[in-house]
């Protein structure tokens, strides 16, 4: 059995809304072992929510393979991406995506529902997420419309670990929160990790949060953006 919990090679990708003069991303290879902590960081526009869609099946590469744990995501069908991701992988996106008008259980239970997660203990689960997460148990029949940012932002990552995740992506989730919420977070989200045993990939542009991580790495010297020109040259 494989080490690597990630492996892409010969990634490209363009997407076809993009101008005419950027022919996309591209990717020779990348690997990150079962769990392994990575801070990615680069300029907005550099690609990084890209990468992170591609990891997750959300956009498929025009060429080239996306390894996740020895199954190539990119040769599935939507559904089977789409149970893939969901039984598989965590995301924290930094909108958090939390549906306003439903409760915090209802939220993290659409999540179990689409992994197809029918363990009875499922809502166990939630309130023990909670608890480690430091929110009060009143909380869980709150709209999460009523919560704060930071309230919003635990609910988003209990939300991504209900399924006991083996792959955890998280976007930007620290631009909203103040310097002492910021590092309660980071110290909570690296408890979580020690104690699951999960890969992490964290994007952000707060290189000042990238000692908590096993590397750091810069998405210009992981990928390159192409020219029109040079991608017909290749």
């Amino acid at each position: 059995m494989s080490t690597l919990a990630i492996n892409l090679q010969d990634i490209h990708y363009r997407h076809k809304d993009t101008p005419a003069n950027y022919a996309g991303l591209s990717i020779e290879q990348w690997k990150v072992g079962i769990t392994e902590r990575v801070f990615l960081y680069g300029n907005s526009g550099s690609g990084k929510t890209t990468l992170l869609n591609l990891l997750c099946g959300i956009l498929i590469p025009t060429s080239g393979s996306v390894n996740l744990f020895d199954n190539n995501i990119s040769t599935l069908s939507n559904s089977q991406r789409d149970l893939f991701r969901a039984k598989n992988i965590g995301v924290v996106s930094q909108k958090f995506n939390l549906i306003p008008y439903l409760s915090v259980l209802k939220n993290i239970q659409l999540a179990a529902y689409f992994a197809k997660n029918s363990r009875p203990d499922v809502n166990n689960d939630v309130k023990t997420l909670l608890n480690v997460l430091q929110l009060p148990n009143n909380i869980i029949h709150r709209q999460v419309n009523q919560l704060s940012v930071g309230q919003q932002q635990r609910v988003a990552i209990a939300r991504a670990l209900i399924n006991h995740p083996r792959l955890l992506l998280v976007d930007e989730p620290t631009s909203a929160l103040d310097a002492s919420a910021k590092n309660a977070f980071m110290d909570l989200l690296m408890q979580i990790c020690d104690n699951t045993k999960m890969t992490l990939i964290f994007v952000s542009h707060d290189t000042a949060l990238s000692h908590h991580f096993d590397s750091s790495l810069d998405i210009t010297t992981l990928s390159r953006t192409l020219s029109k020109t040079e991608e017909n040259i290749a």
